[in-house]
């Protein structure tokens, strides 16, 4: 359940981080609205995971779903560069979440 959890707030992280990006500087509502929810959210998830995954372990892998999850919104969204290096190295990233996974 921790780890269902842990994923869950990456993937918030990813929200509140590309709702930042559209509240241009807190000067839109709604955009500014979804980002302090989706924080508070992901900071919430994050902490209860906590409980029962290392904290070395937990924050590497919910920044990384957080990284990656927000560099694919911003090529799909934001019109960001989708080059192959570019993939590939968020594909490493997502190596690297799952190798966290199976050794803890």
């Amino acid at each position: 359940m921790a780890w269902l959890l842990l994923v869950l707030s990456g993937l918030l992280e990813s929200v509140w981080a590309t709702a930042l990006a559209a509240s241009n500087g807190f000067t839109r509502l709604w955009p500014s609205a979804v980002f302090a929810v989706a924080l508070a959210l992901s900071m919430s998830g994050l902490a209860l995971a906590l409980r029962s995954i290392p904290v070395g372990t937990g924050y590497a892998v919910w920044v990384g779903i957080g990284a990656v999850g927000t560099a694919i919104a911003g090529m799909v969204w934001f019109g960001e560069a989708a080059s192959a290096a570019r993939i590939v190295c968020l594909l490493l990233i997502v190596g690297g979440i799952v190798g966290l996974k199976l050794l803890h």
